[in-house]
C-alpha cells in the first residue's frame, strides 16, 4: 500500500485519531501499520497495543492480515480482542467490587438465558420497556450479585460502572494497553463507547469508522450520531481515506456497492458482479442448487480460484430455506450455518447429559433432569403455549423425583432414553458416541425428543463440533468417561463466545447480512426473495419492513452484504416480484 499524505499523518500522529474510509479503504491496514511502528519504537515489558472489534469474525481476518503484514516479534505486542473478550477479562478478575461474589463469576449463556427468560426479547430502539422486561431486569441483577452469572448484554455496561468506580483499574488497563484501536467505532453502543470514554485521559484511541456501513442502528444506543460524539468527546485528527478499494482490486464490486448506496444505477455491467434469475414456484432445492451448479461452472471457466463462498439471506428463515435446499437433494452439498443458535446448543445439553454416566440409584434424578433440560428446550421458544408445556414437563419431573413412577407418554419416554443411555457401550470417540445418542433420540416414540435428535445435525454446521470433540477427548482420557459432558459443552461454547472464531473460512457458509458484518468471502452470493404482505402483494426481501422510499437504510444493508466479496457478487433474484432497489440495475 503506498504510503500517501493521509496516511503518513496517521503514522507519525501521537494524539487521538478517527479514521474513517468505506470497506477496503485500508483503515484496518493503516492501523496495523501504525500498531508496527508505536511498537518498533519500544513499549515498556507487559504492555501491548490493544485491537478491539465486536465480531469474532473481524478479529479472526484482523489476525490473518497482521500475521502478512506485522514482523512475529512485533505480533506479540498486539492484542486483537472482541469487547466481549476485553469486557469478561475486567468482570472475572475485579467483578466482586460490584457485589459479586468474588472468584465465581460465570458466563449466562444466550440460550440459557432464552429459557430462564422464557424467550423474553429486548424492546426494539424506541420502544417502551414492558413490566416483564423490566423484571427481567431485576432477575439479572439478582444473578449477577446472588448467583455470579452475568449475560452478554452485561459485559459491557458493569464493565462500564467498574471502570468508573475504580481510579486504579483505568490506570492498570492504560498501562496495560497505552494504545488502544477500536474497529467498527461507527457501531459502539452507549456502554462500549462509556468504556473507550473513561480510558481516553490515560490512552491514545485510535477509531476506524465508515458511517455507510453502520447496519446496527437499529440497536438501542447505535445511531449516526456516534461519529459526532466521537468528535466531541476525543477531539481527534480526523482523517478519510474516502473510497478507494483494496479488497476487490480489478473488479467493480465496490463502485457497485456505492451506486446501491447512492440510487445512482449506471444501466451496465459491473466487472465481477452477475445475476441469475430463478422461479420462485419451484422448489428453493431447485432452483439454490441449479444456480451454483451454475455459478460454480462459470466460475471455472473464467479461472476463478475460490476458497469459499458466503451465500447471505437477509432473514433467519432464509437462512434456514438456504440450508434446507443445499441439504435436499440426492447429494447433499456441505456447508456451515450461522443463526440463531439457542434451541440446538439446548438440545446439544440433553445429548452431552445423557452421555453422561449413568447409575441405578440416581435413575429417577436423571429421568426428572431430562424432562428439565428438555423444559429448557421449550422455554427458549418463548410462545406462550411452549412455556406452558415447559412448566409441565417441570412439573412432571418433580413428581417422579420425589419417587412417583412415570405416568404420560413423554415421561415414560424419557425413562427409556435414560434406561437406553444407561445400556450403552461408549468408545471413547466423541463422535461416533454422540452418533449413538442421536440415534437413541431418533428412535425415541415422541416428537420432543426426535426433534432434539435433529437438532444436532446443525452443530455440524454451525462449525461448533470440532472444540466440542475437543473438550470431551480430554475428559475420556482423563476419567474414562464422560463425567461431567455438561460442562465440558458449556466451557466450549464460551470459547467460542470470547475467543476469534472462524479459522476454518474453507467452503460454503451460509448466514444473514447482518452476520457477514467484518468477514470476507472470495466470492459472495445475494439471494432475494418474494415476501408475501397480502393476497396479491408481494415485498422484495432487500427491501426492510418500515423502510420507505428511497430505501436508504436498506441500501445501506444491502451493499454491507455485496462489500464482503473480494472477486465475485452474484444477485440471485426471483423473476417476480420487481425490486425497487435492484429493477434498474443491468448485471
Amino acid at each position: 500500500m503506498i504510503i500517501c499524505e493521509r496516511r503518513q499523518t496517521i503514522l507519525n500522529e501521537d494524539g487521538h485519531l478517527l479514521i474513517v474510509g468505506g470497506p477496503g479503504s485500508g483503515k484496518t491496514t493503516i492501523a496495523l501499520q501504525k500498531a508496527t511502528k508505536i511498537i518498533a519504537a519500544g513499549l515498556q515489558p507487559g504492555q501491548s497495543i490493544l485491537f478491539l472489534s465486536f465480531s469474532r469474525a473481524a478479529v479472526t481476518r484482523v489476525a490473518e492480515a497482521s500475521s502478512l503484514l506485522v514482523d512475529k516479534t512485533v505480533r506479540s505486542q498486539l492484542s486483537l480482542q472482541t469487547f466481549h473478550s476485553f469486557c469478561w477479562s475486567l468482570l472475572k478478575s475485579h467483578g466482586y467490587l460490584l457485589g459479586s461474589p468474588k472468584g465465581r463469576l460465570k458466563i449466562l449463556l444466550p440460550q440459557d438465558e432464552k429459557a430462564l427468560s422464557g424467550g423474553l426479547k429486548a424492546p426494539k430502539k424506541g420502544e417502551r420497556e414492558t413490566a416483564e422486561w423490566l423484571a427481567w431486569q431485576v432477575e439479572r441483577e439478582r444473578l449477577f450479585a446472588e448467583e455470579a452469572q452475568i449475560c452478554f448484554d452485561w459485559f459491557a455496561p458493569k464493565s462500564s460502572e467498574l471502570l468508573e468506580g475504580c481510579q486504579l483499574l483505568r490506570e492498570l488497563v492504560a498501562d496495560t494497553y497505552p494504545v488502544i484501536i477500536v474497529d467498527e467505532a461507527q457501531d459502539t453502543g452507549n456502554a462500549a463507547w462509556s468504556c473507550i470514554e473513561k480510558l481516553a485521559d490515560l490512552c491514545q484511541i485510535i477509531c476506524l469508522a465508515d458511517l455507510d456501513q453502520q447496519i446496527f442502528d437499529h440497536l438501542e444506543g447505535v445511531g449516526p450520531e456516534r461519529i459526532e460524539h466521537i468528535k466531541d468527546t476525543l477531539a481527534p485528527v480526523f482523517v478519510d481515506l474516502g473510497s478507494d478499494n483494496n479488497r476487490s482490486p480489478g473488479t467493480e464490486i465496490a463502485v457497485f456497492g456505492n451506486d446501491i448506496l447512492a440510487k445512482t444505477p449506471r444501466r451496465a455491467p459491473y466487472a465481477g458482479v452477475g445475476r441469475i434469475l430463478y422461479d420462485p414456484r419451484n422448489d428453493p432445492a431447485q432452483w439454490m442448487r441449479v444456480a451454483l451448479g451454475r455459478f460454480f461452472r462459470g466460475a471455472e471457466a473464467d479461472g476463478l480460484e475460490l476458497e469459499n463462498l458466503a451465500i447471505l439471506a437477509t432473514t433467519g428463515s432464509g437462512v434456514a430455506k438456504i440450508s434446507a435446499a443445499l441439504n435436499g437433494g440426492a447429494k447433499p452439498i456441505p456447508h456451515k450455518v450461522l443463526f440463531d443458535e439457542a434451541a440446538v446448543l439446548l438440545s446439544a445439553r440433553l445429548a452431552a447429559f445423557l452421555l453422561e454416566p449413568k447409575l441405578p440409584e440416581r435413575r429417577a434424578v436423571d429421568i426428572a433432569t431430562c424432562l428439565e433440560l428438555l423444559a429448557s428446550i421449550r422455554r427458549a421458544d418463548g410462545s406462550a403455549t411452549a412455556i406452558r408445556e415447559a412448566a409441565t414437563y417441570l412439573k412432571w419431573g418433580a413428581s417422579i423425583a420425589a419417587g412417583k413412577p412415570a405416568k404420560t407418554n413423554l415421561a415414560r419416554n424419557a425413562e427409556a432414553l435414560i434406561n437406553g443411555a444407561a445400556d450403552l457401550v461408549l468408545t471413547g470417540d466423541p463422535g461416533r458416541d454422540w452418533i449413538q445418542i442421536k440415534t437413541l433420540l431418533y428412535r425415541a416414540d415422541v416428537t420432543e425428543f426426535k426433534q432434539v435428535a435433529g437438532a444436532l445435525d446443525y452443530l455440524i454446521a454451525f462449525n461448533r463440533g470440532k472444540r466440542i470433540s475437543a473438550n470431551l477427548s480430554e475428559m475420556w482420557m482423563t476419567t474414562g468417561a464422560y463425567t461431567t459432558a455438561r460442562q465440558g459443552l458449556d466451557n466450549a461454547l464460551v470459547q467460542d463466545q470470547l475467543l476469534a472464531d472462524g479459522n476454518d473460512t474453507q467452503g460454503i457458509h451460509v448466514m444473514t447480512i447482518h452476520k457477514s458484518k467484518g468477514k470476507q468471502f472470495d466470492a459472495v452470493i445475494l439471494v432475494r426473495e418474494g415476501i408475501r404482505e397480502g393476497a396479491r402483494e408481494f415485498r422484495s426481501s432487500l427491501v426492510w419492513r418500515g423502510d420507505v422510499a428511497p430505501y436508504d437504510r436498506s441500501r445501506k444493508i444491502l451493499r454491507v452484504g455485496i462489500t464482503r466479496a473480494r472477486r465475485y457478487v452474484l444477485m440471485l433474484e426471483p423473476r417476480f416480484p420487481a425490486c425497487p432497489i435492484m429493477s434498474e440495475h443491468i448485471l
